[in-house]
């Protein structure tokens, strides 16, 4: 059994705990790193009789050579196509290879016929905030009232009927670069002033949302069919109580094992059933109430600290799906029942 991840040279150490996981259930890992691709890594894929074996061989890595007819799934985690292309390079040339190495590397996962965490069709369709919120509610999890404008005055008029006041945030994630200093966009509650003088979101649209109390704020992660929750109080640390990421790193000892109320466990399970994923990342509040409210869900969110503090499995629970050995959602269905294209 062998596993190809699909990740980039500076990815953090989840890489190596999921590929050690693997090596212990008895599979291989392949780590395939896009920011290698094409410049250091070389990919083969024939079609049609007599065109050969499909090929991956890693030349900034001692992973060697995969035979791509041994793949039995992909973990789909990152990817950073051209990044190690020379600086010199030809800004059009440049963007003529990024986009052919991306064309290149998407068509070798259409073409594998094997499962995927998660298949990039899923992830894309997923990753849009305004579906995961719409569908979330459909299954029954508490959602905050949530507007996406360029246009002040309803941004205003919507703030006006929030009384615990409104919070702003960005639909991608991002930072801004200063002087090589950078500067990552957080979730930032907005005053008065701030909802007086709009004059910049016609340049760019936002997000809105009600601002929710929080008691706890939880990291939910899903592999599968199990879900691990944690959860912290943001409330305590000076700088995090509107977005535990600006002391992300103060608080990564913080964490604490939690779960879920049936009813929401539930819930989320519907929710990754909707929209086709093995693995996902859920922000969810826990309010000083007992409600428990969904934020949104990262189909290749961060989990690392996770295995640190408070000591969750997610890596063994990742190779488990991915070799086979732990129930998988049947979002695969679709693509492993198309016509194989062979890879020998």
């Amino acid at each position: 059994m062998t596993v190809l991840i699909i990740t980039h040279s500076e990815d953090n150490e989840c890489i190596a705990r999921v590929s050690d996981a693997i090596a212990r259930l008895g599979g291989r890992a392949f780590r395939f790193n896009t920011d290698a691709f094409p410049q250091r890594a070389r990919l083969a894929l024939a079609s049609g009789p007599g065109a050969g074996r499909s090929t991956l061989r890693a030349l900034d890595t001692e992973e060697g050579e995969l035979d791509l007819g041994d793949v039995t799934a992909v973990w789909y985690r990152r990817v950073a196509y051209g990044r190690g292309l020379p600086p010199s390079m030809d800004p059009q040339l440049r963007g003529a290879s990024v986009q052919e190495a991306k064309q290149t590397v998407e068509g070798m996962l259409a073409a594998l016929r094997v499962p995927q965490v998660d298949p990039l069709a899923a992830v894309r369709f997923a990753s849009n905030k305004q579906v995961q919120l719409d569908i979330a509610r459909e299954v029954g999890l508490d959602t905050p009232r949530t507007l996406t404008t360029n246009d002040e005055g309803a941004a205003r008029a919507f703030a006006a009927t929030c009384p615990d006041g409104v919070v702003a945030k960005m639909l991608s994630s991002f930072a801004v670069y200063r002087d090589g200093e950078e500067h990552v966009v957080f979730t930032n509650s907005l005053g008065a002033e701030d909802l007086a003088d709009m004059r910049g979101l016609s340049l760019c649209p936002m997000t809105f949302q009600e601002k929710i109390p929080k008691a706890r704020e939880l990291r939910v992660t899903v592999v599968g069919e199990r879900v691990f929750s944690a959860s912290i109080d943001s409330q305590a640390a000076p700088g995090a109580e509107v977005d535990w990421r600006r002391q992300g790193v103060e608080l990564i000892d913080r964490w604490r094992k939690d779960t879920l109320p049936p009813d929401v466990e539930i819930g989320v399970l519907r929710l990754m059933d909707q929209l086709g994923l093995n693995y996902g990342a859920l922000d969810i509040l826990r309010t000083p109430d007992g409600r428990h409210v969904f934020l949104e869900v990262n189909p290749s969110g961060e989990f690392f600290w996770l295995e640190r503090t408070p000591g969750l499995p997610i890596s063994e629970a990742l190779a488990e799906v991915l070799l086979g050995k732990a129930p998988r959602r049947g979002a695969w269905s679709a693509f492993l029942h198309a016509p194989a294209t062979q890879h020998r």
